[in-house]
């Protein structure tokens, strides 16, 4: 499609300030409707704020102040919002590890002592001392705006290798830390994304994948990923190729190599799709060409564990939930291959193969439950996990004597554990000591009829005693794409939410991964709408119940959640009475134009697709604001240089919702300079945003909120 040149209006005032809001609502900072037009499919479209594609142009960057001024203003006037600060703060500080991995004789974990920006990576012989810091992330940047995006060391436990982010972007910067000596080595790789480093066991040094240079890092569509190797003490620019396909620049390529030394994994990806090629290359042998070992594109394919020439894999081919399989590389026809750990009514979530064991993590409605097999699949019993909620972890090598796994849960901190893989018994190695008691507060798993029938899972957490009388502000959050599955996790935001008074609720929709491939899909292009649906259900089903009322009900979600809210508020804004759409993506129509978005087409479909374009038009947030429509209190919150849904999905939607909102309900936009997608952003920053939100949503949902213990916080 043509893209039409647009004139550029430049504010008078270089440095706008809040505009007044009166008793009418916000008076909004002014944004031109331009003139630009697409034709799809012979339906045209009008895209009248395509100016604000370039974040970086004057207009926009006018814009952007004037929004945020307006924003902070209205937070401004909530009296309760120092108090918020204040109590998530207090909350927040308190130590915290990151789950330890072990690597030729040493430890390495992070930790946080509870208010640094970043955590601290360490290194140890012995996990009853701290060791010594490796490296400190938050010293890469005054601002806290660098962050640690990665970490690997090398086989022989000299070298760490480790990528950094800068302002929250998916683009990384890898160097080398001599480890022996503390020196950092002249070693740097740019322009990496999407990419993981394996060492091979020389630790002469490592596969990685990188973009060719964009012209425009944050805007420019990436393809043609390569796979390289790069040799310690060598330029980037004489790093060898080991593999690309110029015939399919969407294809990307992430090498791993196996843990006998021998043999490169090849993993080809292409999108968001759970399917991939294995491909594998012998490092034996300098001349050994690349075996094309699963080419058929039809399932995803993850290898756990080699011996020889055998491979044993997870993969959901022919088994939607999940399944283990075994092939030999030797004779690889699919009529040779072995089941290992059949497919079960629940789903395989992830599984590790550490001391001589599968450690495979279930879904059962949402919660874990793991169970431990022998190499031939032999059942080996339960892992007795300490309550309802989300475990991971069990990484290590074949010949590990211990692992360790995180539990946690929507009242449960995470609490670290060392499996010991010889007695099979579980002892605590970290216990956090947060400021609130668990006995406080319950969470219930209820089930709920949407609009086709489907019974979909929520979980509900508030304090104990509520009364089911209509009355209390309720927040409600779901993602439901991309096979991803919500599970109890605890957080100190939606504990200050719930001290506030609030209850959290969570809705399992789909489109996630809590039920399998087949739940995915039951939310994907042409069922996209289930997922709505879904979502629309549980806000009814928590008014009908008691819980709360539309003018109470706040929505909340994050990137595909982000689209969840701005397609939630379009089509039912008599539902809920507020809601805060995190860096969504909201323009269905070109989202696929930038960065990676042409990745989540498995997901979404696009509109250069004849069959697809009424779907995605028929939902698309930016498309459905109808003028005169009374819209609820939104705040839409983004990065100024996401590049991975770029901010113009939200910058778009703010201005087409400002320009048609029909009452007095303001509609916001907070917006993050220095930052992305989320990752990597520092605590002060987290903390700041999350008290906005909760600020905005204490004003938008007339909250009489009482925080004794914030206001305490705030005192000292």
């Amino acid at each position: 499609m043509l893209r039409i040149a647009l004139p550029l209006f430049v504010f008078a005032c270089a440095h706008p300030v809040a505009p007044a809001v009166p008793s009418g609502g916000p008076a909004y900072p002014e944004a031109h409707r331009g003139e630009v037009v697409d034709d799809y499919h012979g339906t045209v479209v009008a895209d009248p704020y395509r100016w604000l594609e370039d974040p970086d142009a004057a207009e926009s960057r006018a814009w952007i102040e004037a929004q945020n001024a307006l924003t902070h203003g209205w937070i401004d006037d909530v009296s309760t919002r120092d108090g918020i600060h204040a109590r998530m703060t207090q909350i927040w500080n308190f130590e915290r590890f990151g789950t330890p991995t072990f690597k030729a004789g040493a430890y390495y974990y992070q930790r946080n002592d509870g208010l640094q920006d970043h955590s601290v990576l360490h290194k140890t012989t012995d996990l009853a001392q701290p060791g010594e810091v490796l490296l400190d992330p938050n010293g890469f940047s005054e601002d806290g705006t660098i962050s640690l995006a990665g970490t690997a060391v090398s086989e022989d436990g000299r070298y760490l290798a480790y990528g950094t982010s800068d302002g929250g972007s998916d683009w990384r910067v890898w160097q080398v830390l001599d480890m022996e000596s503390g020196t950092l080595l002249e070693d740097r790789l740019e322009w990496v994304k999407f990419s993981d480093i394996s060492w091979t066991h020389d630790s002469a040094g490592f596969f990685y994948s990188r973009y060719p240079a964009p012209e425009n890092p944050l805007e420019a569509v990436n393809e043609h990923q390569k796979l390289y190797y790069h040799r310690l003490g060598t330029p980037q620019s004489d790093d060898p190729l080991i593999h690309e396909d110029p015939d399919h620049p969407s294809w990307g390529f992430g090498g791993t190599v196996t843990e006998d030394g021998g043999t490169l994994l090849i993993y080809v990806w292409e999108g968001t799709e759970n399917k991939n090629r294995l491909y594998t290359k012998d490092l034996a042998d300098p001349k050994a060409e690349l075996v094309k070992l699963l080419d058929d594109y039809d399932a995803s394919y993850t290898v756990l564990h080699k011996i020889g020439t055998k491979l044993w894999l997870n993969t959901n081919l022919d088994a939607p939930k999940g399944r283990v399989i075994a092939i030999d590389m030797a004779s690889p026809a699919r009529d040779h291959w072995e089941s290992i750990i059949p497919e079960t009514d629940e789903v395989l979530d992830g599984i590790q193969f550490t001391g001589g064991k599968f450690h495979a993590i279930y879904l059962k409605d949402a919660r874990s439950v793991v169970r431990t097999f022998g190499l031939d699949g032999t059942p080996m019993g339960d892992i007795a996990l300490p309550g309802i909620g989300s475990a991971w972890g069990f990484g290590g090598r074949s010949d590990a004597v211990e692992t360790f796994y995180g539990f946690t849960g929507f009242t449960s901190p995470t609490t670290l554990y060392r499996l010991d893989l010889t007695t099979g018994e579980s002892t605590t190695f970290k216990s956090p000591d947060v400021d609130f008691d668990p006995e406080a507060f319950e969470t219930k798993q209820v089930f709920y009829e949407s609009k086709d029938g489907t019974q979909v899972p929520m979980f509900i957490t508030h304090k104990k005693g509520i009364e089911l009388d209509g009355t209390n502000p309720t927040l409600l959050y779901g993602y439901g794409g991309f096979n991803i599955s919500l599970t109890p996790h605890f957080s100190i935001s939606r504990l200050v939410w719930m001290e506030m008074g609030g209850i959290y609720a969570v809705a399992n929709l789909r489109g996630g991964g809590e039920y399998g491939e087949d739940w995915h899909h039951a939310g994907t292009l042409a069922n996209k709408q289930n997922v709505f649906d879904d979502f629309a259900a549980a806000g009814e089903w928590l008014i009908s119940n008691g819980y709360t009322q539309p003018k109470k009900l706040a929505i909340n979600g994050g990137s595909n959640g982000g689209l969840l809210v701005g397609a939630s508020i379009t089509q039912r804004p008599d539902l809920f009475g507020a809601a805060i759409p995190a860096v969504g993506v909201l323009d269905m129509l070109r989202y696929h134009n930038f960065t990676i978005g042409w990745a989540w087409a498995s997901d979404y479909g696009r509109s250069d697709d004849a069959e697809m374009f009424p779907h995605l038009l028929a939902y698309s947030p930016l498309h459905n604001v109808e003028a005169g429509t009374c819209y609820p209190p939104t705040m839409i919150t983004t990065g100024d240089h996401d590049d991975r849904v770029v901010p113009a999905h939200s910058f778009k939607f703010a201005a087409e919702l400002q320009d048609k909102q029909g009452c007095d309900n303001p509609i916001l936009i907070r917006i993050e300079t220095r930052a992305g997608h989320g990752a990597g952003k520092s605590t002060s920053m987290r903390i700041d945003e999350l008290a906005d939100s909760y600020a905005f949503l204490v004003r938008a949902l007339d909250m009489d909120v009482s925080l004794s213990t914030a206001e305490a916080a705030a005192a000292k």
